[in-house]
């Protein structure tokens, strides 16, 4: 399947292709920096011929752990002409997350920056380096100080005055090696239920994705996409950094996010699209009422990460002048799976995540027995097709049996509810049923219930142990700027409205959730700091208001 040109199935060959065709447009902004399509071949070219003269191989695992610096854009293409294999870690790591990736991965060079925002990655690299033996380089942007003694780490200019000691010649080679269904990058899970496994993702898998995206999304060298979410995922790295280069759009990253600077960016920065998770433009929307922005540029954007309620996209819409598209995907997925399409109505597109992109088929199956369900019917989502991850869990054969079958279907782990007109609703996780009494109870149901009280910004909804019923429900709310809650509120919002089993027993009103980074609620935290909270006897089991009176 094909949609794009012969010279763009690899990331190298993107790169070189986006030179040839947009050389003199900008292919990134930054505060004002401006870095045009030749020049950032022409830096990712050197930074290839620097990781070459370290002694990076074909295949070679290079890790980069860093803040979304324009840097980030020129070594996911340098590194890839080298022909290693990218693993991606997200900048907000703690040293024992990082040790873990960059061990089980086998990463040979990390390129990493100077401390930034209390994040101190060389201190980190160096407390667990004695535990990664494959490790030999690492390449840092920034100031080295007395650490450029140490003889193993490597300034980013540095790197390029080593690098001119390879020829065009031998780096074209090495390019040449390189095919579409290479392993293009390992991108570690976001561990929301344990360890994280490594999904490879190879240049097909990859390319294609960001290619429909771009597709769907209309994107054209007029575009200037603001890139609020992590290059570390494939929110950033697939849908917004590949998508851009694929199409010669120009993209705007942010080092740190935060609402006021997002609309102050766009502003700037004149950015068309803006992806961002529901929570962000939530946050921006709250911003825009106590200070004024142009954001007349804006028309649109992908919104992922978790559901985003109606009010929402209606008022992004209208305050702000972008029409949102809902998409669904995982990172074993590429990560697009579906999409909401432009001239879908609101209800639509804030109620599904759209149909399947072209060359993907989904089935709705039984968790259990992967029977296919009838249409209208609850069950698990399954998906094959180039979206699958083609390298399978890195090192782990066992795992990626348990997902994918013999027959190339993907098993999500996602509850999913197909509609008759072919658009799919997600209606929670499998794993994540909470069983009441014998009763399942599905907490995105709740999740979407609750969400629409007037006075809660975000919640997230789980178990909780219980003597009499084994589990009871358990949320934890997030109040709008300005509202107090009482918990017993959100108690009598449910209660009349749903079964007994799933109206919430254990509520907890707090100012943030434990948020992977990517924009998900990581539920086993939240597990832990609520029965922790019980224990303590911070929180009490709750009843309705109107329970027992008369």
């Amino acid at each position: 399947m094909m949609y794009f040109g012969e010279k763009q199935k690899t990331m190298s060959g993107i790169a070189r292709y986006a030179a040839e065709k947009w050389g003199g447009r900008p292919a990134v902004k930054f505060d004002d920096r401006v870095i045009s399509y030749a020049e950032l071949d022409l830096a990712s070219d050197g930074f290839a011929k620097g990781l070459m003269a370290l002694g990076v191989k074909k295949g070679d695992r290079v890790g980069i752990w860093m803040h979304n610096h324009p840097e980030w854009v020129v070594a996911w293409f340098g590194a890839s002409k080298a022909g290693a294999t990218m693993v991606p870690l997200d900048y907000w790591y703690k040293a024992g997350e990082a040790q873990y990736i960059l061990w089980h991965s086998g990463t040979s060079v990390v390129i990493t920056s100077e401390p930034m925002f209390k994040v101190d990655f060389l201190g980190m690299i160096n407390e667990i380096r004695t535990e990664l033996p494959e490790l030999k380089h690492a390449v840092v942007y920034g100031e080295l100080g007395d650490r450029a003694k140490n003889g193993w780490m490597t300034g980013f200019g540095e790197l390029f005055e080593i690098g001119k000691k390879v020829s065009d010649a031998e780096l074209e080679a090495r390019m040449d090696k390189t095919v579409e269904s290479d392993i293009h990058f390992i991108l570690y899970t976001s561990g929301t239920t344990g360890k994280p496994k490594g999904a490879s993702l190879s240049h097909r898998n990859v390319i294609l994705n960001a290619w429909i995206g771009g597709a769907g999304l209309r994107v054209t060298p007029e575009d200037n996409i603001l890139v609020p979410v992590p290059y570390s995922h494939c929110f950033g790295n697939t849908l917004a950094l590949t998508l851009a280069s694929l199409r010669g759009a120009c993209q705007t990253p942010m080092i740190a996010y935060a609402p006021a600077e997002a609309l102050r960016t766009i502003e700037k920065q004149k950015c068309t699209l803006h992806h961002g998770v529901p929570t962000m433009f939530i946050r921006e929307l709250e911003a825009l009422k106590s200070e004024k922005f142009d954001l007349s540029s804006m028309r649109s954007g992908f919104v992922a990460g978790a559901p985003c309620p109606k009010e929402v996209m209606v008022a992004v819409r209208e305050k702000m002048g972008t029409q949102l598209l809902n998409v669904y995907g995982q990172t074993e997925a590429s990560p697009l799976i579906t999409m909401n399409r432009f001239g879908d109505d609101i209800d639509t597109m804030s109620t599904t995540v759209g149909v399947a992109i072209p060359g993907v088929e989904i089935r709705i199956v039984d968790p259990m027995t992967h029977k296919e369900m009838p249409c209208g019917e609850q069950g698990e989502l399954a998906c094959r097709g180039h979206c699958v991850m083609d390298g399978g869990y890195y090192k782990q054969p066992d795992k990626t049996a348990e997902t994918v079958d013999e027959g190339g279907w993907l098993y999500t782990g996602d509850l999913s509810v197909e509609t008759p007109y072919g658009y799919y609703k997600i209606t929670g996780r499998a794993k994540d049923m909470v069983i009441v009494g014998g009763f399942n109870v599905f907490p995105k149901v709740i999740e979407d219930h609750i969400i629409r009280h007037p006075k809660v910004q975000d919640v997230a909804v789980t178990g909780a142990k219980d003597f009499d019923l084994g589990e009871v429900v358990a949320a934890a709310v997030i109040p709008a700027a300005g509202q107090k809650i009482d918990p017993v509120e959100i108690v009598d919002w449910c209660y009349g409205e749903m079964s007994s089993a799933a109206v919430p027993r254990y509520v907890l009103i707090a100012e943030n959730l434990p948020y992977s980074g990517r924009g998900k609620v990581q539920k086993f935290k939240l597990n832990d700091l609520l029965n922790e909270k019980m224990e303590k006897g911070e929180m009490v089991k709750l009843k309705p208001s109107k329970v027992g009176k008369k």
